[in-house]
C-alpha cells in the first residue's frame, strides 16, 4: 500500500472552512444566549429557560464538532509527517482516523442543524397558527 503525502493535505482546506463555519455558529449562539440571559433576568419566564437549554445543547455539540474537526486536522498533519518519514502503514491508519474524525464532526453538525431547524419551527408555529385563523 502506498499513500501519497498530498492525499492527507486535501483535508486542509475543507477542514479549515468547516472550523470557520463552526466558530461562526458558536459566536452567533453565544450572542443569542447572552441576550436571552438578560431577558430572563428581567422576566423569569419558562419559555426563555427552555430556549437557553436548547442553545446550551447546541453549544455543547458545536464544541464537540470543533474538537473532532481539530482532531481531523491534527491527524492529517501527523499522517503527512509519518508518510514523509516513510512510515506508510501508520500514516495510512492515521489518515483513516482523521477521515473518521471528520465524519463524526459532520454528523454532529447535522444533529446541531436539525435541533436548530426544530427550534425555528417551534418559534414560527405561533405565526402559522395566526395565519390559519
Amino acid at each position: 500500500m502506498n499513500l501519497p503525502i498530498e492525499t492527507p493535505a486535501l483535508l486542509f482546506s475543507a477542514t479549515s472552512l468547516i472550523l470557520l463555519a463552526y466558530t461562526n455558529r458558536f459566536l452567533t449562539i453565544a450572542q443569542i444566549v447572552r441576550g436571552l440571559k438578560k431577558t430572563y433576568d428581567q422576566e423569569h419566564t419558562k419559555d426563555i429557560l427552555i430556549q437557553i437549554k436548547n442553545l446550551n445543547l447546541r453549544i455543547t455539540l458545536i464544541r464537540y464538532m470543533q474538537l473532532f474537526g481539530v482532531m481531523c486536522l491534527f491527524l492529517s498533519v501527523f499522517a503527512m509527517l509519518l508518510l514523509f518519514i516513510d512510515q506508510q502503514i501508520i500514516g495510512i491508519y492515521l489518515f483513516g482516523a482523521s477521515i473518521l474524525c471528520l465524519m463524526v464532526s459532520l454528523a454532529l453538525s447535522f444533529w446541531e442543524i436539525s435541533i436548530s431547524v426544530k427550534a425555528l419551527r417551534v418559534h414560527l408555529s405561533d405565526l402559522m397558527e395566526d395565519k390559519k385563523q
